[in-house]
């Protein structure tokens, strides 16, 4: 099976590729080529820029997050300036390109989609540097070496579910969230007094401190739920459909909460 850290690494070119070519799409759309390049460019077929970047924007975000969180920030200001008190050509972003603002004074244009380009050009620069950090000696591969692990023990969980062993299978699945959980806990740098917390002690922090919205922290308490059905002998036996429903729940939160 091709391990996490390689298919990672696969899809983070394709994202690059990608975006080298709505780099070319939006400078054409700006004219910001001369016209011996633009002819030639026009030869190929570029993904629109408009109805591309999106996409591309949250799957990128997602992986600046994960492997150069640092960096994060400045990813998204490229985007959307929140805190400007004016829109200049230091403070427009992407998000105002998509839109087509523009700035004025009289008939002059004082702001346009052309200072935008830069923008994007540093975000694409920034999940560059990602490819980078990845190759690099420096990166930090317990993540990875982890994710691979999580996703044997869902195996696991996957094959006792079908063999009869529901109860067993909901609890590994639960062990898996409680500890990606925690590991995102403690990757943003968040405390808590209780020694030994559970998942929903994890689940309440992490959205008390804005890490995770309130349809994901409902979703949580749900695979939580279900996680304490199998774990009590008490409660009725969990179903067989249920306890899919909590493995591909955690499959789900795994590769999405970081």
């Amino acid at each position: 099976m091709e391990s996490n850290i390689n298919k990672f690494k696969d899809d983070l070119k394709k994202l690059i590729d990608e975006g080298k070519l709505l780099r070319m799409s939006m400078a054409l759309d700006l004219n910001l080529v001369d016209e011996t390049t633009e002819k030639e460019l026009k030869k190929v077929k570029f993904p629109s820029f408009k109805s591309s970047y999106e996409q591309w924007y949250s799957l990128a975000m997602q992986v600046i997050k994960q492997v150069i969180p640092d960096r994060l920030d400045d990813f998204k200001r490229q985007y959307m300036h929140e805190k400007r008190k004016d829109t200049n050509w230091l403070t427009y972003g992407v998000s105002d390109y998509m839109i087509g603002l523009q700035t004025t004074r009289g008939y002059e244009v004082l702001t346009d989609g052309k200072a935008a380009f830069p923008k994007f050009e540093q975000q694409l620069n920034i999940l560059k540097s990602a490819a980078t950090r990845m190759d690099s000696s420096l990166y930090d591969m317990a993540e990875v070496l982890q994710a691979d692990l999580f996703d044997d023990e869902l195996d696991s969980a996957k094959e006792l579910n079908k063999k009869g062993f529901a109860r067993g299978a909901g609890a590994v699945a639960g062990v898996v969230l409680e500890k990606h959980l925690g590991h995102v806990f403690m990757k943003h740098g968040l405390k808590t007094r209780k020694r030994h917390p559970t998942i929903n002690d994890y689940n309440q922090l992490l959205k008390d401190n804005d890490v995770i919205d309130t349809p994901t922290w409902r979703f949580i308490q749900h695979l939580g739920d279900l996680r304490n059905l199998c774990d009590h002998n008490k409660e009725r036996a969990p179903k067989k459909e249920e306890v899919e429903d909590l493995i591909a729940g955690v499959v789900k939160i795994i590769k999405t909460i970081f």
